[in-house]
């Protein structure tokens, strides 16, 4: 990652790849946490961008209107988020299937409304902006450059919870769940309470992601929370390979840097955005990461 700013061949810290890469490691932060909900424990989710919204509209009010620190402002965008996820995922997590994605649809709705309409408080449509930098040690993370090694850092960070999760004693009995309900009652494992404690950690990811865009862009108003950028992480995680922390990572790559691949399409852009996608998707059901295993035990038959 320390190298990756001069891959293009790039030098200079406002380099357009890095800001990409900066997206890049803020949208793999809130596929992970969308990946462990979905891929391992089975629950949908279309309520991750309110998680985001909360994240970066808690963040940026405290530091703009309190004059808190950016790190009071992010741990409390993450408190929140997980109070919010613990008070919806109860009674929401009892639901199953399209039932279960129409309740967070509808929590997405309710949090963007607020966005929208509490004018006071966040700007409603116009937003709000002058949100301040992080500090790091006393340094003011300002450029680009400095702001992408932070970010990349927790994203690391959240990849290295993430694995650890999955490979603990509650990923197991999350991956129990996935298969069957039933059986995993059966065996003693706490359905509710492990789908809830999986929800929360989703939600706290998503602020997570949330505030750090927000400390970087430094203006933030209702359009990216709203409904269709959770369609977009689901997609991240569905391209990535559901099931997959890594695939995770790799389809929030992919999605992020797509459309700026496709941009010299101008007006077809969005047709051939669509194009790739199906096609990921109807010859590689496992995603990026099952058609990259793939590739590779052809290679190994190959040589041997």
């Amino acid at each position: 990652m320390a190298v990756l700013p001069w891959v293009f061949g790039l030098s200079r810290a406002t380099s357009y790849y890095t800001d990409v890469m900066v997206f890049v490691a803020i949208h793999s932060i809130i596929a992970a946490g969308l990946s462990l909900l979905l891929g391992y424990a089975g629950q949908i989710s279309l309520g991750q961008a309110a998680f985001y919204g909360v994240g970066a509209y808690a963040s940026g009010i405290l530091t703009t209107r309190l004059g808190l620190s950016p790190w009071v402002g992010i741990m409390a965008g993450m408190a929140l988020a997980a109070g919010l996820a613990y008070g919806v995922g109860l009674p929401a997590l009892r639901l199953k299937g399209h039932y279960l994605a129409m309740a967070t649809l509808g929590f997405g709705m309710i949090v963007y409304i607020v966005f929208n309409e509490f004018i006071g408080l966040t700007g409603g449509p116009s937003g709000f902006g002058e949100i301040p930098p992080i500090h790091f040690f006393g340094m003011e993370i300002s450029s680009t450059l400095g702001f992408y090694y932070l970010v990349w850092t927790f994203a690391l960070v959240v990849l290295w919870i993430s694995l650890n999760i999955v490979h603990s004693r509650p990923g197991r009995a999350l991956r129990a769940i996935h298969d069957s309900e039933k059986a995993a009652a059966g065996v003693g494992i706490d359905i509710t309470r492990a789908k809830v404690q999986i929800f929360v950690v989703s939600g706290v990811f998503g602020a997570l992601a949330g505030s750090l865009y927000a400390h970087f862009v430094t203006f933030i108003n209702p359009p990216p929370f709203d409904i269709f950028f959770s369609i977009k992480v689901l997609m991240m995680v569905v391209i990535g390979g559901i099931g997959s922390i890594w695939g995770a990572y790799l389809g929030a790559a992919l999605l992020t840097f797509l459309p700026e691949w496709l941009a010299f399409l101008e007006d077809f852009d969005v047709l051939a955005y669509g194009i790739i996608l199906l096609a990921i998707v109807m010859f590689s059901p496992d995603g990026l990461v099952g058609l990259g295993s793939r590739v590779m035990g052809r290679i190994r038959n190959i040589k041997y």
